[in-house]
């Protein structure tokens, strides 16, 4: 498995030969630093840690601002010290992505679970409440799972088989197809798409 950091930039698009508009998302993917390479015999599995956006004044403890594990096949080597580039998803046709959403602070349950909501005339005063929210004296509590107002966004989505429509090496840059979670320059992690 090929996996790599990189930062959002914002959308564009690309035109196709027969006309056709393509949205894409462009990823900033500055090269990764392998900051720890794990064996099968020392830790049970191989994969390896990579590093992302060096620290201005780096710790004991820590160098990178992100780092993110990712499990490598058994005919794979790494070394500590080496560097992953956009350039090994040259001939990857999909990835898999993994990002966190916008946060949308506290809403309501028109918004946030698309809610109808209530009569908007004659008199009406719930023009956006939920409603009732339980029964009486049974069992005498909301029901665990009820669809309530709170806190919305800032969650962690995956994406699957995103196609790759733009890889520019020069500039570390690569575009996936479609939207992708999170605002511009927040954090995209990218991997080959699991079979």
């Amino acid at each position: 498995m090929l996996g790599i950091l990189g930062k959002k930039l914002g959308m564009t698009r690309i035109l196709q030969d027969d006309g056709r508009v393509i949205p894409i998302t462009l990823v900033q993917c500055e090269p990764n630093m392998v900051t720890q390479v794990k064996t099968k015999e020392k830790d049970g599995y191989p994969a390896i840690v990579l590093g992302f956006v060096a620290l201005k004044k780096p710790l004991k403890t820590r160098k990178f601002q992100f780092s993110r594990e990712v499990k490598i096949d058994e005919g794979e080597t790494y070394n500590k010290g080496d560097t992953v580039t956009v350039e090994k998803f040259k001939d990857i046709k999909k990835v898999e992505i993994i990002g966190v959403s916008k946060g949308k602070g506290f809403q309501g349950v028109v918004k946030r679970y698309h809610f109808r909501g209530g009569p908007e005339t004659h008199g009406s005063h719930a023009h956006r409440e939920p409603g009732s929210i339980g029964c009486r004296a049974k069992p005498g509590r909301v029901i665990k799972g009820k669809k309530l107002p709170g806190h919305m966004g800032t969650e962690q989505k995956t994406l699957k088989n995103i196609p790759v429509k733009y890889l520019d090496v020069e500039n570390n840059i690569i575009g996936l197809k479609g939207s992708l979670p999170g605002a511009s320059k927040s954090l995209i992690f990218i991997k080959t798409a699991t079979k």
